[in-house]
């Protein structure tokens, strides 16, 4: 029996976003897919609300975070750290042989726009690395004050990792000065996973000719001439996806991005109803995610168990991350879920713990 995923990526894939997918192979070096490049990369750029380069790459998102990191990064940069995948983006810059700098806090709590203000007026940084949802603790940063912030370092590259959160929240990339936004596609936009969306902005592409030792596999620069001189990707890109992706984008256009949006929020405020009712929410108040929920155990169930009797009902939900196992679960309400469906799975979660 399939169970409906209600985890934090990846998310549940519609039937005819499946069907897609079986659509015949074609060439990467021919005519057909530099015309589905350019017929799905318009609608990835409303998606980012930008009118500069939006590019699809066949990787996990953790491969544009390096790829951000090569390219925009010469010296230093200050990493904002508030859980597992903020922390991620902060080794990685480490790795690849960047000085780092960390705002830290614990993990629940979130990043304020204070907090950033303070250590870029003390610091010479390239570059921000800014986790807009961190998937392990729920908790959202208040991304469009921290945008407020960074018009007042014009010199400090605003990288975003959105993974999940882009197309479950709006991000008005050029509105917010955000120089590379990058989200994996089996999130909110609910594919399966294997491609990574980003944007770049003008001023990113100019920082990435100052740099050296940028790689190829990620380099901005490489993206941008394929794109600009042949109109493909300048590696074999992951062809069925983009088919999926295309009826997406078009799926996602039709119900509109805000109705899109405002059906997130729903499923927040629904869900955070119930948690803060029967539970208590992980995530600080102000800074709870629109599209997951994370869910202390405050009352010592067996989460794995809870999982157990939801699976006999069809469903799953994720444990909590690392360190947080059994003491948090996460509830994903992102992608092309439904406010009913959340009812239904928060009923079936009432009925398991009654008998726990």
């Amino acid at each position: 029996m399939h169970k409906r995923l209600f985890i934090p990526g990846p998310t549940e894939v519609r039937p005819e976003i499946l069907e897609e997918l079986k659509k015949p192979m074609i060439g990467h070096r021919s005519k057909g897919f530099s015309n589905l490049l350019m017929e799905v990369t318009p609608k990835v750029k409303k998606l980012f609300y930008t009118e500069d380069y939006a590019f699809l790459s066949t990787s996990a998102s953790t491969g544009i975070m390096e790829g951000a990191v090569r390219n925009c990064v010469k010296k230093s940069c200050l990493c904002c750290v508030c859980g597992a995948f903020s922390d991620r983006w902060e080794k990685i810059a480490s790795a690849n042989g960047k000085e780092t700098e960390k705002i830290e806090v614990d993990w629940g709590k979130g990043i304020s726009a204070d907090m950033v203000d303070d250590k870029l007026k003390k610091g010479d940084f390239d570059a921000l690395l800014f986790v807009f949802n961190e998937t392990s603790t729920g908790v959202m940063n208040p991304l469009y004050e921290i945008a407020e912030v960074m018009k007042n370092y014009p010199d400090v590259m605003f990288l975003v990792d959105a993974v999940s959160a882009l197309a479950g929240v709006k991000i008005e990339v050029d509105k917010l000065g955000i120089d590379v936004c990058l989200a994996g596609v089996q999130k909110c936009v609910a594919l399966p996973p294997g491609l990574t969306l980003f944007s770049v902005s003008k001023k990113a592409m100019e920082r990435a000719k100052e740099i050296e030792n940028r790689g190829y596999y990620f380099d901005f620069l490489v993206f941008k001439k394929y794109f600009d001189d042949k109109q493909q990707t300048p590696t074999t890109p992951i062809i069925t996806l983009i088919y999926g992706l295309n009826k997406q984008m078009d799926d996602m256009l039709k119900e509109g991005l805000d109705n899109r949006f405002e059906r997130h929020k729903k499923m927040a405020d629904y869900t955070r109803e119930w948690a803060n009712k029967n539970f208590e929410l992980f995530a600080e108040k102000g800074f709870e995610s629109n599209t997951l929920t994370a869910i202390k155990n405050t009352k010592g169930i067996s989460v794995a168990k809870l999982n157990e009797e939801l699976g006999k009902k069809g469903a799953t939900i994720s444990n909590g991350y690392g360190k947080l196992k059994e003491k948090t679960f996460r509830i994903a309400h992102m992608g092309d879920i439904t406010l009913d469906e959340i009812k239904e799975l928060l009923s079936w979660i009432d009925e398991i713990i009654s008998t726990m």
